[in-house]
């Protein structure tokens, strides 16, 4: 607030810094939010009318959302058994005008890039990374973000790297892409004054930079508590309901903690009638959204499946263990009783 650069200050430039080594990539730009990194990211790859992009249904709506704005094809494919997007089911998905793949993160856990990754390099398919709820998660010894060409980065209060706002960012390793980035967040000008491409502003305020540099510093903090209480969840719950876990190799950072079972509505009254806030994310699959009602139908059952079955449980830094152990108990008495 001192030096008065409120709009794009140094501690924009430093958090950037700072985003680039977390994700192990040459370049970060910060913007203004999640959807728009995903937005912009995907603008990067010069998709238009006729390119189709594959992706999961069981997300956010932005990711949908960014993709349609492009002007390309949402094409969903399903899920596996860890609620992330299903590798065996892209190749199938594939046609003549498939140009990128975006491999949503859910909930924390990083998808299994490996298969991901070697079928677009097969099929000359570009590689994005929706990395909105895993910042800081790793798998196979590389993190988040880590992956791909691009990745987006959401940083809004609800996420375990959480600025006082809305923030976001993209990583990248090319230096083209990199530039291209600073400008289309600018509206698309070079300077301040010469306007290159049509695009809007999407420039991040100095004091959520600011901000996020002091939460950066306890970030590792807030993911080891969720992750204390994830541990604690799958020990008391593993035999009632379906845990997420860990696979092997992988580093989960519990953006949410996702139970699934069968009488999941029922079980989601009890808790509630107990105090307990829980959540469904997400009950409606993005390709069953009003404003994608015109979509081709997609046979997508592991995923409708889940919608009836998952749960959020409470998992946050500020959760005490004698709350997560009345969760816990709440959990057992509903399938005791």
């Amino acid at each position: 607030l001192r030096h008065g650069r409120i709009v794009m200050g140094p501690e924009v430039a430093e958090l950037e810094t700072a985003l680039a080594r977390q994700c192990g990539n040459a370049f970060a730009v910060a913007v203004d939010s999640g959807s728009s990194a995903l937005y912009l990211a995907l603008r990067c790859l010069d998709l238009g009318p006729g390119d189709e992009v594959i992706t999961t249904p069981l997300s956010w709506v932005a990711t949908f959302n960014a993709i349609a704005a492009t002007r390309a094809l949402p094409v969903a494919v399903d899920i596996g058994d860890d609620l992330n997007m299903d590798p065996a089911a892209i190749e199938a998905a594939i046609t003549p005008n498939t140009r990128a793949i975006v491999a949503v993160h859910y909930a924390g856990l990083v998808c299994d890039m490996a298969p991901i990754m070697d079928t677009a390099a097969r099929h000359g398919l570009d590689v994005v990374e929706d990395a909105a709820q895993a910042f800081s998660a790793h798998r196979d010894g590389s993190p988040a973000g880590s992956f791909s060409r691009l990745a987006a980065l959401s940083m809004n209060p609800m996420k375990v790297f959480s600025a006082y706002g809305e923030a976001g960012a993209v990583v990248c390793d090319e230096e083209a892409l990199y530039d291209r980035l600073t400008m289309l967040r600018y509206a698309g000008t070079v300077n301040r004054e010469e306007c290159r491409e049509i695009s809007l502003n999407h420039k991040p305020d100095t004091i959520q930079a600011s901000m996020l540099l002091v939460v950066l510093r306890h970030l590792e903090d807030k993911v080891e508590q969720r992750r204390k209480i994830a541990r604690y969840y799958d020990g008391e719950l593993g035999s009632l309901v379906a845990c997420p876990g860990e696979p092997q190799g992988a580093r989960h950072v519990y953006y949410d903690y996702i139970i699934q079972c069968d009488r999941r509505d029922d079980l989601k009254c009890f808790l509630e009638s107990r105090g307990i806030e829980v959540k469904i994310h997400h009950e409606t699959l993005i390709p069953d959204q009003p404003a994608y009602e015109n979509l081709p139908a997609q046979d997508l059952p592991a995923a409708r499946r889940a919608t009836e079955r998952i749960l959020s449980l409470p998992c946050h830094e500020a959760m005490r263990d004698d709350e997560a152990e009345y969760v816990a108990a709440a959990v057992r008495n509903f399938f005791v009783f």
